[in-house]
């Protein structure tokens, strides 16, 4: 195979982009997690719907969406000009805003889950001695939610590496900016490059399937404390 052809700019960008998106994800699904294992609230269902929503809608449907409303007339892209004089749309900061909403199920969920595996119980041991309910989450939640942080920052890294059609449809391919690992390699099959669609391909799907097995083996040596 002639890797010495192979392009690394998309792999790179790629990279970044879920790096940023993981770091992105955690400030958003943290405390979107934490307030679906503890909340009595009857908009609970409607908020878990909305987060789910990104596994069963199809790409380009959430992509069309983004895309008017990260466009120059959209709610988000017409303030972000006029303030930075950029567009949203077709940007890498605009592959953010669409990773971190096609990619919120796979860091939510698991969080979600773990945090109400742990229960109260744990916490308000803390409180009674004294703790904060801020220290309570840091030094008593976080620790026994090990298991979930993992699970999370590595799904949702790996989906965001994989992303085709949301990307495709607020990026577009513009070599640099947006064109991403999933995008060079539909490109190389278009043009018949299949030696370099093969490394790209072989690339994502061993380290795919590498994920998982951290998933699944970390998720048996690291038991989550069940109140």
């Amino acid at each position: 195979m002639d890797y010495a052809a192979l392009n690394f700019q998309p792999i790179l960008l790629t990279l970044k982009l879920a790096l940023t998106t993981v770091g992105v994800l955690l400030v958003v699904g943290i405390p979107i997690a934490w307030w679906l294992a503890h909340t009595g609230s009857r908009i609970r269902p409607i908020v878990e719907a909305v987060v789910a929503l990104p596994l069963v809608l199809p790409p380009t449907v959430l992509g069309f969406y983004l895309l008017i409303l990260l466009g120059p007339h959209g709610w988000l892209g017409q303030p972000f000009s006029a303030l930075t004089g950029d567009p949203l749309s077709f940007s890498f900061a605009g592959l953010v805003i669409a990773s971190t909403l096609y990619s919120l199920p796979f860091v939510v969920q698991p969080l979600h889950t773990t945090f109400e595996a742990i229960g109260k119980s744990p916490l308000e041991a803390a409180w009674t001695l004294g703790a904060s309910k801020w220290d309570a989450f840091w030094t008593v939640a976080t620790p026994l939610a090990l298991r979930g942080y993992i699970t999370a920052i590595v799904l949702g890294f790996a989906h965001t590496l994989g992303e085709f059609g949301v990307v495709l449809m607020v990026g577009g391919s513009i070599p640099g900016k947006t064109k991403v690992v999933s995008i060079e390699i539909y490109d190389h099959v278009e043009t018949l490059e299949y030696t370099q669609a093969h490394i790209l391909s072989g690339g994502l799907l061993i380290f795919s399937f590498l994920v998982l097995l951290t998933v699944y083996t970390l998720n048996r040596r690291l038991p989550v404390h069940v109140s």
